[in-house]
């Protein structure tokens, strides 16, 4: 087995929440008011010298005689005025943030009164379907969380490319619309929300992915972080493809078949068709980050370096194996039809296809799919779902179309 690597391996547990500055205050003489109390109760005003700010949009405004060339965009370290979205340069960027915009969905259309009245009937469900659910819910109430974070606070602010930052603006409010989704059913089966939304301080098979993930976009939501070097672009391309690959390309994929196999068997039919959507939006997230991945690389080849690529395979490994210690505390025993070990090569086989969609050879070799179902389920297009509740692609308005 490999060892994992020391390097993004934190040390002590990482207070996420507590650890980003504000930013400073947009003063024009370097210096901000502070209202303060004093010991007598009085408030007062005092003078707080703050860091000083320097405005993305000044220097470009001084170049405002010279029109962008689609020519000169970059998805990093771009000159061009990242405001000006077009001429486009990513037609593909711009092509899936349409498609993502035409899928959109909120999760109070779905009806859950099945799967209350479920969950409520004594013996309705095996304590190990339970423990499936709960800890699917432990582990994704705050993972897309930490994938909105990492956009808004990190990925965003280094893509030069607008077509791009188009895609990501309506990635970290789906994002949102999967947090919503998942306090939806905790809500409507009536769940401890403590316990749900604490999981991922409370089960180690769920902080340990947590923890495998934090460090990649504290790297870049560091207020001193810039690209510009091969060190701090490498740092960016490898945030990337930890969460494009890894996250959402394989540590949503135990609980995405687990849900569905319970859909599968016409139970928690509201909370898998849910899940189904959000599956949809995950596999367009992964793909539009594996082609912003690639074109990374192929405008900065210098960063694709046989250590660098050796990183990469080191965390590949160590995240499969962290899903594979998720899939064995979800279920230690055999259910629906599933047990532990089929996840072993499902996961693999999940490995092979992201390593190779970016360029690197397949990690696991002669592994093969055994729930080729999930296939079918992302690949479905306009037809009815096994529930029979709503269009698959949940297309909103004119986009929808019967044929």
């Amino acid at each position: 087995m490999l060892t994992w690597d020391e390097e993004v391996k934190p040390s002590q547990p990482s207070n996420f929440a507590r650890t980003t500055q504000p930013a400073a205050p947009l003063t024009q003489d370097n210096a901000s008011l502070e209202i303060r109390t004093l010991d007598d109760g009085a408030r007062v005003a005092a003078a707080v010298s703050t860091p000083a700010y320097t405005s993305p949009i000044k220097p470009l405004l001084k170049e405002a005689a010279r029109r962008v060339s689609a020519a000169d965009k970059r998805i990093i370290n771009g000159q061009t005025d990242v405001n000006q979205l077009v001429p486009f340069k990513y037609k593909w960027a711009w092509e899936k943030y349409l498609a993502s915009c035409a899928n959109h969905w909120m999760p109070q259309e779905v009806n859950m009164t099945r799967d209350i009245a479920l969950w409520k009937t004594p013996g309705g469900l095996t304590e190990d379907e339970r423990r499936i659910v709960k800890r699917n819910l432990g582990f994704f109430v705050t993972a897309d969380s930490l994938a909105a974070n990492n956009i808004v606070l990190g990925t965003y602010r280094h893509i030069t490319a607008p077509e791009c930052r188009q895609f990501l603006l309506r990635q970290a409010f789906e994002e949102a619309i999967h947090t919503h989704a998942y306090q939806y059913i905790v809500e409507s089966l009536g769940l401890d929300e403590g316990e749900i939304f604490n999981a991922y301080n409370e089960v180690q098979s769920i902080r340990d992915k947590d923890q495998f993930l934090i460090p990649f976009i504290e790297a870049i939501m560091d207020p001193n972080f810039h690209t510009g070097t091969l060190q701090t672009d490498q740092t960016l391309l490898k945030s990337l493809i930890v969460f494009a690959c890894l996250m959402e390309g394989l540590f949503f994929y135990v609980g995405f078949t687990q849900i569905l196999a319970l859909g599968r068997q016409n139970k928690m039919t509201g909370a898998a068709e849910q899940y189904q959507y959000i599956l949809r939006d995950e596999s367009m997230h992964c793909n539009f980050g594996i082609d912003l991945i690639n074109q990374l690389k192929a405008e900065n080849p210098q960063l694709w370096t046989p250590e660098f690529k050796a990183e990469i395979k080191a965390l590949f490994e160590r995240a499969t194996e962290l899903e594979y210690r998720y899939a064995e505390d979800t279920m230690p025993r055999g259910v629906l039809g599933m047990n532990a070990s089929m996840f072993k090569g499902y996961l693999r086989y999940i490995a092979n296809r992201r390593a190779t969609q970016i360029g690197l050879e397949p990690l696991f070799p002669n592994e093969e799919n055994p729930f080729p179902w999930m296939s079918e389920m992302i690949d479905l297009k306009k037809e009815r779902n096994f529930f029979e509740t709503r269009v698959i692609e949940y297309q909103s308005g004119g986009a929808l179309s019967w044929d």
